[in-house]
């Protein structure tokens, strides 16, 4: 029997949930996760390298000091230029609420990060990883919108492939220059993608549903 598409991203969905409540329960508890564990010595091993000086870089393309005026600028350029009201709202709505859904799942699990680094934007609670989710949530939103305006299969290609690329190597630094645990970033990849795959279907719905924003 063929399983509809959905089905399978449903199930997908709810497995991915599943393995990230078990984790917030064992964090809670106050248990060390065995994947956490297990790739502790390799971060350890590439600081002070090439390899940690380029995530270093990385990590701030997933910074609120460059997000929050992306966000701001293509959010005007999807308003006044392409003429995209609804798709302004949702990218600028959605990308700024994922931080503050970032902050209270923070609060709520309260796990302490590996290490504190001012500089990369690195204080606070440490799971999920901030620049995982919302980096998501927000180059997710852009490649989506972007693909509906290109014709060529090739720039849909692209337009599909970097964003993804720069969302796994932003994700990946936190845990490279050691301010975040694999779980905190495979969590915030995780619960990103579910939280962008609600924005997306919201922006259908209205659109189907012909509903105008305000001019």
């Amino acid at each position: 029997m063929w399983y509809k598409r959905s089905d399978v991203i449903l199930f997908l969905v709810i497995a991915l949930l599943v393995m990230t409540g078990i984790w917030v329960f064992r964090i809670i508890s106050g248990k060390v996760l065995y994947v956490d564990r297990l790739t502790r010595d390799l971060v350890e091993k590439l600081d002070n390298t090439v390899v940690f000086a380029f995530f270093r870089w990385v990590t701030e393309l997933g910074s609120g000091t460059f997000l929050t005026p992306f966000t701001i600028l293509m959010g005007l350029i999807f308003w006044f230029l392409f003429r995209e009201r609804l798709q302004a709202l949702v990218f600028a709505l959605g990308t700024l609420s994922s931080y503050g859904v970032n902050i209270l799942i923070k609060h709520l699990v309260e796990r302490e990060r590996p290490a504190i680094l001012a500089a990369a934007d690195a204080e606070g609670f440490s799971f999920p990883s901030g620049h995982a989710m919302i980096s998501m949530v927000c180059y997710g939103l852009f490649a989506y919108f972007l693909v509906k305006k290109l014709s060529s299969s090739r720039l849909v290609l692209i337009a599909q492939i970097s964003p993804a690329l720069l969302i796994l190597l932003i994700g990946i630094s936190r845990y490279v220059i050691n301010v975040h645990y694999l779980t905190d970033v495979l969590a915030g990849f995780i619960l990103g993608f579910i939280y962008l795959m609600g924005l997306i279907y919201i922006y259908e719905w209205l659109k189907s549903s012909k509903w105008k924003a305000p001019s």
